[in-house]
């Protein structure tokens, strides 16, 4: 019977999530380095085309991929640091502005004194900063201490890579391997079914990556022009949460926007940071988007913000990041279960009733 099979799928799902779920602390560095290895396999498949060796090409891919990170991680985090290092040594000229400016008006606005000690607001965010400081001291003591803890990330640092190598290597083997799994009537339907999942997760994937490094790049550049001094942290923060619909849009116009009117004290840089956030906005929607990652997904915004905040209450940060491409592929699979439902037991046509002969 089709409900039974559908109904033995779904059971097996469930038992399949279940098991993950519980596996989840050791499962992380295979999920991370499968991952890896599905994004830069068509690197490779390209490689080979051009009759370089497979091993040769992975090796390639992996030398470029980490002089990427390592480029990123001696420019980018540097700047980065020093603009928020700049940003925090002039808090407290910002609040002595503040206290000058913004504090006289809202207390006209309100028709009423506000009982604020401005030396108390700076001792406090002075505090705060210090706080931080310390507290960041303190993780680095427990991490220390916690042996075993640290341990543990150390073995998942070094197995994402060894796991992304192996998995590189025989992944078109792989994949035809999990179809032979199959009995082989379901053969056809399986390799169909992957086909379009892989279309489905590769234009989401690769080209979600692309997007956001554009709008990282575009957010980060725009806001430099414009003179602001935290331009790269909040370009770069903006453009990485911008796989959620308007986070990150919204997100960069609140930060830069408090940064703007705190650095120059015009509003009028409030309206070039919107200008800058709504341009890339408006090349997201009619080129980045549409060119790189298509309409094929068709995951509403609130799913978007569900299936993130669910991956992450289950799996954390790994969550997050596997959220999307997972309800993006749970997706096709829903549209071809409910497709063989439908075909196999089709709602048949309503009879229609004979028509009486005329008197």
């Amino acid at each position: 019977m089709p409900e039974a099979r559908i109904a033995g799928g779904v059971v097996l799902a469930a038992a399949a999530g279940g098991l993950v779920y519980l596996l989840a602390p050791i499962l992380t560095p295979f999920l991370a380095g499968a991952l890896l290895a599905y994004i830069a396999d068509p690197l490779v498949d390209r490689l080979e085309g051009w009759r370089i060796p497979r091993a040769a090409a992975v090796v390639l891919i992996f030398i470029l991929s980490i002089a990427a990170v390592l480029g990123a991680l001696f420019f980018l985090v540097p700047g980065a640091q020093r603009q928020l290092a700049a940003f925090a040594a002039k808090a407290p000229q910002y609040l002595e502005w503040l206290r000058q400016n913004l504090l006289p008006r809202l207390e006209t606005l309100l028709g009423r004194p506000i009982a604020l000690d401005p030396e108390t607001l700076r001792q406090s965010v002075t505090a705060h900063w210090q706080e931080v400081g310390d507290w960041l001291g303190a993780a680095l003591a427990g991490a220390k201490l916690s042996g075993l803890k640290l341990l543990g990330w150390l073995v998942n640092l070094i197995l994402i890579p060894i796991v992304t190598f192996y998995l590189l290597l025989d992944w078109d083997r792989l994949g035809a391997r999990a179809v032979a799994l199959f009995p082989a009537p379901l053969r056809e339907r399986t390799r169909r079914l992957a086909r379009e999942t892989d279309e489905v997760l590769g234009s989401f994937l690769r080209g979600q990556l692309t997007v956001m490094l554009c709008l990282a790049v575009l957010y980060s550049v725009g806001l430099w022009a414009i003179g602001l001094d935290l331009a790269l942290p909040i370009g770069l923060l903006a453009g990485l949460v911008s796989f959620v619909p308007y986070l990150g849009f919204l997100t960069g116009v609140i930060a830069a926007g408090i940064a703007a009117y705190l650095q120059f004290h015009d509003a009028m840089y409030i309206v070039w940071v919107l200008a800058v956030f709504l341009a890339g906005q408006v090349l997201d929607g009619l080129l980045l988007t549409p060119r790189l990652v298509g309409g094929r997904i068709g995951l509403h915004p609130v799913a978007v913000i569900f299936a993130v905040m669910a991956g992450g209450q289950l799996f954390g940060f790994l969550g997050v990041l596997l959220a999307l491409p997972a309800a993006a592929a749970l997706k096709v699979w829903l549209r071809h279960a409910h497709e063989s439902l439908i075909g196999a037991a089709p709602v048949p046509p309503a009879k229609r009733r004979p028509r009486r002969a005329p008197p």
